[in-house]
């Protein structure tokens, strides 16, 4: 058995290629338009992992109501430095859930309310204002 992927669904593509691509850094892999059935398929993979894929489904037109995504659970990256991480998707915009206030957990959500929680390799001393930052929501 080999692991192949995780799928979730998006209503806005390029929302989700924002957050995950230029905000964790994921890159696109392959992307595949099905016009008979009316969706998208976008691969996104992190460059240290490309076999562990994560695929973006997008329904064309759909407004089906994917709820806020807590029975899904969560999606998690190690990442090299989990402060610079924190603060480029912060200054996109995005809140930051549960703050790395130990210097290696952390939560945030996707415009798609998927959780993901990045880890750091090893830890970092803990870091204003990081460290006495509340937790904001719901992860």
């Amino acid at each position: 058995m080999k692991y192949l992927h995780t799928m979730i669904r998006v209503r806005d593509v390029d929302a989700s290629l924002r957050f995950f691509c230029d905000g964790l850094g994921l890159k696109e892999m392959r992307r595949m338009d099905n016009e008979a059935g009316k969706f998208t398929l976008i691969f996104l993979a992190a460059p240290e992992s490309p076999e562990a894929e994560v695929e973006l489904t997008h329904n064309w037109g759909s407004t089906e109501d994917y709820g806020s995504a807590r029975n899904f659970g969560h999606l998690a990256f190690r990442v090299d430095d989990i402060y610079a991480t924190c603060a480029r998707l912060q200054s996109m915009g995005y809140t930051i859930n549960r703050p790395p206030r130990d210097g290696h957990m952390a939560f945030v959500r996707s415009p798609d309310l998927i959780s993901v929680e990045l880890l750091q390799e090893g830890h970092l001393p803990p870091q204003e204002p990081w460290a006495s930052m509340p937790n904001t929501g719901v992860w």
